[in-house]
């Protein structure tokens, strides 16, 4: 099954509505707090849940370098890895990437670890890959985030190269 998106109401140009994924369900608009490496500091699972949390977020970076998506699949995938057993998504990794001035080409970033100084290179294919070894509910494609401000050809071309590896990236 794929995530669906479900309008419930609407009010002039704003709409409410819930999301629908394999790994639960959501309403819109929404508080999703940030699980950086997993789980939202300073509050447990239940905490969350009582506080009306229904989707967390989990930072790709962060998760793929340590412990490395694999440990979290072995682990089960996010929810169980964090104790969480709402919805997750994950973001690309690529606004922590781009913090790091990589080296930027068609194909992808290459950019270096802030934990060991190693070397990485994360392609739209290979994000899409790692946040499915995270088992995310939901996936957001590798994205370009230029320093802002920003002439306008630069931001037309992050625009271009975003929409280019997004379709890479579904595949």
């Amino acid at each position: 099954m794929r995530a669906t998106f479900t309008t419930t109401v609407t009010d002039g140009g704003a709409r409410a509505g819930r999301v629908d994924t394999p790994g639960g369900s959501f309403a819109t608009p929404c508080f999703m707090p940030v699980g950086t490496r997993g789980a939202v500091r300073h509050l447990s699972s239940t905490d969350l849940v009582d506080l009306g949390v229904e989707v967390v977020l989990g930072n790709t970076y962060h998760l793929m370098l340590r412990p490395g998506a694999e440990v979290v699949r072995n682990l089960g995938g996010l929810g169980k890895f964090a104790g969480w057993e709402g919805v997750t998504l994950t973001d690309s990794g690529g606004y922590q990437i781009f913090s790091l001035k990589p080296k930027v080409d068609d194909s992808g970033a290459t950019f270096r670890s802030t934990y060991d100084g190693s070397t990485h290179v994360l392609t739209p294919e290979t994000a899409a890959s790692v946040q499915a070894d995270l088992g995310a509910d939901i996936q957001m494609v590798l994205d370009v985030c230029p320093a802002l401000p920003a002439d306008e050809p630069v931001l037309r071309r992050a625009v271009e190269q975003t929409a280019a590896w997004a379709a890479r990236g579904r595949r």
